[in-house]
Parts: C-alpha cells; structure tokens; sequence
C-alpha cells in the first residue's frame, strides 16, 4: 500500500492535490501528516527523514520513492488507468491544463496563499492576479466546452481536477471574482466528499505556523478565522 507524506491541511496545497486523487478515486494508501515547523529550515531538516527534497508531499511504495505531485500523479497513473481520461484528446489536454497549473499561477499562489479555515478580504486586486484569473476561467471555460464536462477534462473526475483544487479553496477564502460557470465548478468540488473530509479535518487544526499566517495576512483584511482554537 502506498504511504503518503503530507503537511498541514490549511496550508499545504501540494499535499492536497495527491491526497485528494487518491482518495476521490478510491485507491488505498496511509497517511503521515508531518505539520509544518516555523521556519523554512526546522521543515527542511524534518522532512528529510521521508523525503529527499525536504518538501511535501512524498508518497513510499515498499522502497520506491516519489516526490513532488506531478510525479506521484504519473508514477500511481502507471497502476490506475482513472487517473487520466481514457480518451487521448482530453488526457493530452488535462496532461497539459496540469502542468501549467504546477508551473504557472505565480501571482494566484501569492496573493492568496491556501489557508483553508479563513476569509479574507484581499487589500488590492493587482493586474497579475486579475490576469491569472481571466486565464483560469478561460481555461477552465475551455474543457466544460471541448469535454462537456462537470469536471474539466469530462464526465469523471482525474488528475486535472486535483490540481485545481487547491485554487477551489483559494477561491472560497478570498472570495475571487468568476464567472458563473468557474463559480459552478468551484460548488461541485467543494461538495466532493474528499474535499469535503480535508476541509473538515483543516478546519479541525489547531496548528499555527506564524509564516503562512503572517503571509496570508498580508493579503488583506480577516473576515473569519473558522478554525478550531
């Protein structure tokens, strides 16, 4: 069975997006949850011991070892076909709608980093994140149209939609303005039971890592902090 490392659920998008497939598509594994340490080096050093780049998320199948989501997402679709569309067109498109997920978004992932169990009012709508959410919309716009959907690469939920996810919540914490079919999308995930077992359990935290604290709240203005005390 597969073990996957994973960090706070509040804060740690890239634990989400492989612990969200997994579970969506029913394939067993365990979980060690290992919480952030305040400072980047007091991590570093401790997830070492499971993970040769010191980061999360790192998934352990007997002695093999594979870091970093995009490659677990491809290392476990070698075993479990689902994780991509059967079909080529939409596997080629939700290979690449991933990717520039995994490399892209830099203004999204700044301006609203994850932090699950609040809401936040952002300070200011700078023209990257404005551009970054136009090209999400329109990309997104563009599987429900070429795949039918509900999910962006077709009927079924895979690999394209969990690296999404991890915007989904950015989305209810900031309350992002989209359009109405993005707004759709973002309903029908969160109503996920995988998504809504991590919301509930990040809500159930009662870790603080003042860095991602201090970084959300940056941002903007604290609406809500739904977070157990």
């Amino acid at each position: 069975m597969y073990t996957l490392y994973i960090a706070n659920r509040n804060y740690s998008s890239w634990s989400l997006r492989p612990w969200v497939l997994l579970s969506e598509l029913g394939i067993p594994f365990d979980e060690k949850l290992t919480p952030f340490q305040h400072g980047t080096s007091s991590s570093w050093t401790l997830f070492r011991t499971f993970s040769p780049t010191g980061k999360v998320p790192c998934l352990h199948d007997g002695d093999i070892t594979v870091w970093d989501s995009l490659s677990i997402a491809e290392y476990v679709a070698e075993r479990h076909p689902a994780v991509w569309p059967s079909d080529a067109r939409a596997r080629a498109w939700a290979r690449s709608a991933a990717a520039e997920m995994h490399s892209g978004f830099e203004a999204l992932r700044s301006h609203c980093p994850m932090n699950c169990g609040i809401r936040l009012k952002l300070h200011t709508t700078p023209a990257s994140l404005s551009s970054n959410l136009a090209r999400l919309q329109e990309l997104w716009n563009e599987g429900f149209t070429r795949f039918v959907g509900p999910y962006l690469a077709g009927a079924t939920f895979t690999a394209v939609d969990a690296f999404y996810a991890p915007v989904v919540f950015r989305i209810q914490s900031y309350a992002l303005d989209i359009d109405a079919a993005a707004q759709a999308y973002v309903q029908r995930m969160l109503a996920l039971p995988s998504m809504r077992r991590w919301y509930d359990a990040a809500l159930k935290e009662t870790w603080r890592d003042p860095d991602h604290e201090e970084e959300t709240l940056r941002q903007g203005t604290l609406l809500r902090d739904l977070r157990a005390a």
